[in-house]
């Protein structure tokens, strides 16, 4: 029997989604319960891709299999009960043998939180405290030129080496939270994203609402397919895999 869940997670005191051996992560902990669950016979889950230290999720998805069919309810209830505060299943369904969560994916959205008021010690491991001014209208402009179908290598690690470096971003935007206009969401939804992607488009942005990029120089920027030509990469505590679509 093939299962599917949704689950949220606090990033900040995980060594990143991947299980890794001595190292806390979300999908050690997941594992961990599944299998203690299944009468300690080894469960694996199977996400719709993983997520790098620091970073947090609020709709991850992932699929396991299990020989036996349980009550979804009582099995949501156990899996919690078994896991860590930092990490909550929202649901579980079953699927087809064949569904896969990362194979079946159609597009990801991700979210990156920005605070451009006063450093807030409460929130620096859930929003980016850059605290400065940006140019949200060029901010805006410079996001524009990401949408459509690009070779994204400029945008991905150094040394990351992929057969191909070509994704769609179907929707690139910026929200300002209407209670305070402070606080800057950059939302992105594509097909697909590379390592460090998001992370390095948001700090290409940064460097364009801080005056030290124009926003047309993106296109450039992408042309180049070179790393180094994009800039700063944002860190990790303010980026959020926030829905993925099948």
């Amino acid at each position: 029997m093939r299962y599917f869940m949704t689950f949220s997670y606090d990033g900040s005191n995980f060594s990143g989604y991947q299980k890794q051996i001595k190292e806390r992560t979300i999908q050690g902990e997941i594992e961990k319960a599944l299998t203690k669950i299944n009468g300690e016979i080894s469960v694996s889950i199977h996400a719709s891709g993983r997520t790098d230290a620091g970073v947090h999720a609020y709709n991850q998805k992932a699929h396991f299999d299990l020989d036996k069919e349980l009550d979804l309810s009582k099995l949501k209830y156990s899996l919690n009960s078994l896991l860590p505060d930092d990490i909550y299943v929202r649901g579980i369904t079953t699927v087809a043998d064949d569904f896969h969560a990362r194979f079946n994916v159609k597009a990801k959205e991700y979210i990156y939180k920005i605070n451009l008021d006063g450093y807030n010690p409460i929130e620096r491991n859930y929003v980016y405290q850059l605290n400065k001014r940006l140019d949200i209208p060029e901010m805006e402009r410079a996001l524009k030129y990401l949408e459509g179908k690009h070779n994204f290598k400029s945008f991905t690690k150094p040394n990351e080496e992929k057969d191909d470096y070509v994704r769609t971003i179907i929707q690139a935007k910026l929200e300002r939270d209407p209670k305070n206009v402070n606080r800057v969401t950059i939302s992105l939804l594509g097909d697909g994203f590379l390592r460090y992607m998001v992370r390095n488009i948001v700090g290409l942005l940064i460097e364009v609402g801080e005056g030290k990029v124009k926003s047309s120089d993106v296109i450039d920027i992408i042309a180049k397919e070179d790393r180094t030509a994009s800039g700063i990469c944002a860190p990790a505590c303010g980026l959020y895999l926030n829905d993925v679509y099948y």
